[in-house]
C-alpha cells in the first residue's frame, strides 16, 4: 500500500532521518525530518498554471508547532493552536527567504509549503528540521526548484564553533557569557544563500568562519536530500520560461534613455514620478498587443534592472549619486517628547525612525508560552511600518511577517549590549515607528533604538549602529558591493546584508541572496565595507548622545533586595496576605521570585522606602543593643508590651520603663503611644526583653549611663 522510502546518516550527535512515502501522499511533495527526537512533516503544493495575469511568483510558506509535539495542552479559553506565535511567523520566514530564489526565472504558479512540528524533544530546535524538510519535499515535487538547501544553526563558545547547539544552549542567551552566538545559515552545495544571527560582539572574521564552517557542515545533509530525490522525486514539473526578448527588445527601445534620466534623479519622490511616467511613455509607444502581453511587468522590471545595475557597476556612481561606499547623510535627536521616558529620531537620507523606549517593572514582562515551556522577556520591541513611511494610502492592520521579522532583526541587535537584569531590573519596551523609509528601516530601528535608551538612561554597554549593504553581480563577473542600500537598489540588486554592532564587533548580521549565492571574497569584502559604514554612524550618534542619559521623572523607580528563600513565605504570606497589604500600605508595586529577590518598583521614593521598611522588618532579625521605635500594644501590671519590629512584640518590665519607681505601667503609658525601647536580649524562653529608661524619648539617642542612672 505504501512506497516508503527512508534515508539517514549520522549528522554531529545526532541521527538526521528524512522518508516519505506513508503520510500526505496526495501532496505534491511530502517529507518528514526527524533529527533526535524532533520530527517536523513538510508538505509541498503547487499549482499547475498561473493565475491570468499574475506578475509576481506567489510563495506561501507556513510553519505550525503543535503543542502535542511537547506533550503539552494550548493555554487560552479555546485550548487549540490560534494564530501563529512570533516564533512559527519568523521560522516561516527564516525557511522562505532561501528558497524563494532558487525556483526557476518567471515561474508564476502558486506554491504552499507547510510544515508542521509533529514530535519536540526539547532539545534540537524543529526551525533547522523544519527547513531541511521544506527542501527535500520540494526536491522530490517535481516543482521547477534549483535546489536542494539545507541549514544549520552555528553556536560560537571558548573559541569553538558548535554545530546544532542544544535549545537550552540558546536560551536567553544575554544570561550565558560563555555561549557568543546563535547562527542560523542556509546554503545550497556551492554557496550561502541566508544567514541570520544574534551576536555577542564578535568580530567580522570571527562572524565570516562561522559562515563558512555552517556552510561546510550543511554539505552532507544536501547530499542525504539528493539520495532522498533519486529514489522518490516526481517527474519534473514541465515548465518553459516565457520568451520577451522581442517584447524587452521593444520596451529598450522605446524608452531605455527615458529610464536612464528618471534614475538619474537623487530625490525619491520625484524619481519615481518619473520613472512611472517614462513607463507610462514607453507603454504609449508600444502596440496594442505588446500592451496587452502578461510579460510586460517582467520586461518593464529587467529594463530597471539593466540600467540601474549596468550603470552602477561601470561608473562606481549610483541612483543619488554617492561612492559605493558612501552613508548618506545622518542627523540624530533625543530627548524629542517630553513625557516618554525616552526618544530619539535618527534620520538617514530619506529614512527615519521615531524610537520611544518605556521603562515597566517586572508586571510589565512579556509571558512567552513555547513548546519548550513558558518564560518571561524583559526587552520587547515593536516595529511599525505605516503606509504614510513610503507616501502611499495603503492598509492599516495587526503586525505583518514583515514587521515581526524587521523588529527581531533590531531586537537581537541590541540583545548584546542591554545591562543584567540585576543591574538594571526593569522592563524594557522599545517601539519603532518607521515615519519615513527608502531603505533600511531596520537599520534605522537599531541606531534610533541605542539612541533612545540612552536617553531613558537604560546603561548598555555600548552604542549599537547598523547598516545595510547591497551587492550587483553581473554575469561576467564584475561587481559592486553598495553601503547603506536605498530601497530601489534593494528591490533591483542581488543582496541585502544588514550589519549591526558595537565599535567592538557584530551584533547581528542578516543576508538574504536573490541569486544562487555569493562567494567568500564578496562576503569578506561586504563584512569589511560594513564596519567601515557602521563605525561612521557611531560617529554620527555620539555627537547627539552628550545631553542625553538623564532618567525620566516619569519612569518607576526600582530597588532590588534579597531575602533569604526561607523568608519568602513570610513575606507573601497565607494566599498572599502580607505582601498585599505591603503594596495597599506603601502604594509601591512588589514583585518577588523564587531565588528571594524582590523588586520595589514606584515613582515615589517614599513609597519605595515604606516597603523596604516593611519587608526588612519581615525577614530581618532583630539586634541585641541596638534602638527601635515601637507601639504600646498592651499595659498588664508587670509592663507593657511594645510591637518594636514589624509584628514583633517584645516586654518592658516595669522597672524598665523609668528610673523611678511606678505604681502602675499605666502611669506613663498608655495603649497606641509611640515609644523607643532598646533591645536588651532573650531570656530563656527567647521571649524579648526591652527597656525604656535608657533611651530619651523624644530624640531616639542611648543616654550616657549616668543620665540614664539619674
Amino acid at each position: 500500500m505504501f512506497n516508503e522510502v527512508k534515508k539517514s546518516i549520522q549528522w554531529g550527535e545526532e541521527t538526521l532521518t528524512l522518508e516519505t512515502g506513508k503520510i500526505a501522499r496526495q501532496a505534491d511533495g511530502s517529507v518528514i525530518a526527524t533529527l533526535g527526537e524532533t520530527s517536523v512533516m513538510a508538505n509541498v503544493t503547487f499549482a499547475k498554471k498561473p493565475k491570468p495575469g499574475q506578475d509576481f511568483f506567489p510563495l506561501t510558506v507556513h510553519y505550525q508547532e503543535k503543542y502535542y509535539a511537547a506533550g503539552k495542552v494550548p493555554g487560552g479559553f479555546f485550548k487549540r493552536e490560534a494564530r501563529p506565535t512570533e516564533k512559527e511567523t519568523l521560522t516561516a520566514r527564516l525557511i522562505d527567504r532561501p528558497i524563494r530564489p532558487l525556483f526557476v526565472s518567471g515561474f508564476k504558479n502558486e506554491v504552499l509549503v507547510m510544515c508542521t512540528v509533529l514530535s519536540h524533544d526539547l532539545v534540537n530546535d524543529p526551525d533547522i528540521v523544519a527547513m531541511i524538510a521544506a527542501s527535500a519535499a520540494l526536491t522530490i515535487s517535481g516543482a521547477p526548484f534549483m535546489g536542494p538547501i539545507a541549514g544549520c544553526r552555528v553556536g560560537y563558545e571558548g573559541g569553538e564553533y558548535i554545530l546544532n547547539p542544544t535549545v537550552d544552549d540558546m536560551k536567553l542567551l544575554r544570561m550565558n557569557p560563555d555561549q557568543r552566538l546563535d547562527l542560523v545559515v542556509a546554503g545550497t552545495k556551492d554557496a550561502v544563500m541566508m544567514v541570520e544571527s544574534e551576536a555577542y560582539e564578535l568580530t567580522e572574521e570571527e562572524m565570516l568562519g562561522a559562515v563558512t564552517f555552517a556552510h561546510q557542515q550543511i554539505q552532507p545533509v544536501i547530499d542525504l536530500i539528493i539520495d532522498l530525490a533519486e529514489v522518490a522525486a516526481k517527474e519534473p514539473f514541465d515548465f518553459q520560461p516565457a520568451d520577451y526578448s522581442d517584447l524587452y527588445a521593444a520596451a529598450k527601445a522605446a524608452g531605455e534613455d527615458k529610464i536612464r534620466a528618471a534614475y538619474a534623479i537623487t530625490d525619491k519622490q520625484e524619481r519615481t514620478g518619473a520613472v512611472a511616467k517614462a513607463k507610462a511613455d514607453i507603454l504609449a509607444a508600444l502596440s496594442e498587443e505588446q500592451q496587452g502581453d502578461e510579460n510586460l511587468g517582467s520586461a518593464l522590471k529587467k529594463l530597471e534592472a539593466s540600467v540601474l545595475r549596468g550603470d552602477v557597476v561601470k561608473t562606481g556612481k549610483r541612483i543619488d549619486g554617492r561612492a559605493l561606499d558612501t552613508v548618506r547623510p545622518i542627523v540624530c535627536e533625543t530627548g524629542l517628547l517630553p513625557r516618554t521616558h525616552g526618544s530619539a529620531l535618527f534620520t538617514r537620507g530619506e529614512t527615519q525612525g521615531l524610537v520611544v523606549t518605556t521603562l515597566g517593572t517586572g508586571d510589565d514582562e512579556q509571558m512567552i508560552d513555547a513548546l519548550e515551556g513558558t518564560y518571561k522577556s524583559n526587552f520587547l520591541l515593536h516595529y511599525n511600518f505605516p503606509p504614510y513611511s513610503v507616501g502611499e494610502a495603503g492598509r492599516v492592520g495587526p503586525p505583518g511577517r514583515r514587521e515581526i521579522g524587521h523588529g527581531k532583526l533590531a531586537w537581537r541587535a541590541l540583545q548584546a549590549v542591554l545591562p543584567a537584569p540585576t543591574d538594571f531590573p526593569y522592563t524594557l519596551r522599545l517601539v519603532s515607528e518607521i515615519t519615513e523609509s527608502n531603505g533600511s528601516s531596520s537599520m534605522a530601528s537599531v541606531c534610533g533604538g541605542s539612541l533612545s535608551m540612552m536617553d531613558a538612561g537604560v546603561p548598555l554597554k555600548s552604542a549599537v549602529a547598523g547598516v545595510a549593504m547591497g551587492l550587483i553581480l553581473e554575469e561576467d563577473g564584475s561587481y559592486a558591493v553598495l553601503t547603506d542600500i536605498l530601497g530601489d537598489e534593494d528591490h533591483l540588486g542581488d543582496m541585502d546584508f544588514k550589519v549591526a554592532g558595537t565599535e567592538m564587533g557584530i551584533t547581528s548580521l542578516q543576508m538574504d541572496i536573490k541569486i544562487a549565492g555569493i562567494t567568500p571574497e564578496i562576503m569578506e569584502k561586504a563584512l569589511a565595507q560594513a564596519k567601515a559604514g557602521r563605525l561612521h554612524i557611531l560617529g554620527e550618534m555620539n555627537k547627539a548622545l552628550s545631553g542625553a542619559g538623564d532618567f525620566s521623572a516619569h519612569a518607576p523607580r526600582i530597588e532590588t533586595m534579597q531575602i533569604p528563600t526561607d523568608k519568602i513565605r513570610e513575606v507573601i504570606g497565607s494566599g498572599g496576605k502580607v505582601i498585599r497589604e505591603i503594596v495597599e500600605v506603601s502604594g509601591a508595586k512588589v514583585d518577588i521570585n523564587d531565588d528571594g529577590i524582590i523588586k520595589i518598583a514606584s515613582a515615589n521614593a517614599d513609597a519605595i522606602q515604606k516597603a523596604y521598611d516593611m519587608i526588612y522588618s519581615i525577614v530581618a532579625e532583630p539586634e541585641e543593643g541596638k534602638i527601635y521605635k515601637g507601639t504600646v500594644v498592651k499595659i498588664v501590671d508587670f509592663g507593657a508590651f511594645v510591637n518594636f519590629f514589624g509584628k514583633r512584640d517584645g516586654l518592658v518590665h516595669v522597672s524598665q520603663i523609668e528610673n523611678r519607681r511606678l505604681n502602675h505601667p499605666s502611669d506613663v503609658l498608655k495603649e497606641g503611644q509611640d515609644v523607643w525601647v532598646k533591645l536588651l536580649g532573650f531570656d530563656d524562653r527567647g521571649k524579648v526583653r526591652l527597656a525604656m529608661k535608657m533611651v530619651d524619648q523624644t530624640t531616639g539617642q542611648e543616654l550616657e549611663k549616668e543620665e540614664a542612672d539619674e
